[in-house]
């Protein structure tokens, strides 16, 4: 991709992500993110209704009359971004690209968390890690995270998520608000990678899938390939049995990957690449709100 049709694509996606954080995501995503808990800010003189819990008995000693501690949100966090960017992300049917869907969500999210004054860091994966991010603060630094997103060329083909979560179990030091944005076109088991991640970070799946990934259309003999292993085969579509096969294949990668997170205790939205992605983020805002 050349530089200017890079800075014109960042330009374009800075304008969206940025309105919807400003406009319809602020609120939401402040208290749907907790900050880390309540730091002490000053005492002042009791007033009628404190709470007699908050008195400073040291304080009114010396004053001989009631103080009270007064306590403000620790609201800075650290918010990382955890994205798939192994060879399915290519795949565009209906509707978007998953990357150019998966690029908007990640950047929109970064957008709300510096309009918090929150500090944001990308890890980038395929069945390696491609690259790492540091969480920093500032427009500077969102505009290199969203550049990175559309022009990154990864190393490897193939999805390992037990890779990614363990390294941001090991990477980050500090708990985290943590968005593992992917279509989890992982087989492998990342149960217990990801129950130790959420303990230790807010860990928060966000699904991106192209509806054509879920059914086949009945078009007769067509060949696939699989983005992420090269392999390549014919089939036939125009088969009830294939296709009904199909459908049920992914229905139970579906299901598997949903107790999964349930057990994990992990929240999570599923995006279509044809779907407006700002209900289903704010539907997931404010259940956690």
């Amino acid at each position: 991709m050349e530089r200017s049709e890079l800075l014109k694509k960042v330009r374009k996606i800075e304008i969206k992500a940025k309105g919807l954080s400003q406009n319809i995501f602020a609120g939401e995503y402040h208290t749907a993110f907790k900050g880390r808990g309540v730091t002490f800010s000053e005492v002042r003189e009791y007033q009628y209704g404190d709470d007699v819990r908050d008195i400073d008995w040291n304080v009114t000693a010396r004053q001989n009359h009631p103080y009270v501690k007064v306590y403000e949100e620790e609201r800075e966090l650290t918010v990382m971004l955890v994205v798939d960017v192994s060879g399915s992300k290519n795949f565009g049917a209906v509707g978007d690209s998953k990357q150019n869907v998966m690029t908007e969500i990640a950047a929109t999210l970064a957008f709300s968390a510096i309009e918090n004054n929150d500090k944001v860091g990308v890890l980038l994966f395929s069945d390696k890690i491609e690259k790492f991010i540091p969480p920093q603060k500032g427009k500077k630094h969102i505009l290199l995270v969203i550049s990175e997103l559309l022009s990154f060329q990864p190393e490897n083909t193939g999805t390992d998520l037990n890779l990614a979560l363990e390294y941001l179990t090991r990477g980050i030091k500090k708990r985290c608000t943590a968005f593992v944005i992917s279509d989890f076109l992982d087989t492998r088991d990342y149960y217990q990678s990801l129950s130790i991640a959420n303990h230790k970070h807010d860990v928060i799946a966000v699904q991106v899938y192209d509806k054509r990934e879920a059914s086949l259309p009945n078009i007769g003999l067509i060949k696939i390939k699989d983005s992420e292993r090269g392999a390549e085969r014919w089939i036939d579509t125009s088969s009830n049995r294939v296709r009904q096969a199909y459908s049920r294949w992914w229905y139970e990668r579906q299901q598997a990957m949903t107790r999964t997170l349930t057990k994990s205790n992990v929240d999570m939205t599923q995006i279509a690449t044809d779907e407006d992605y700002v209900k289903s983020l704010l539907a997931l805002f404010k259940k956690r709100g």
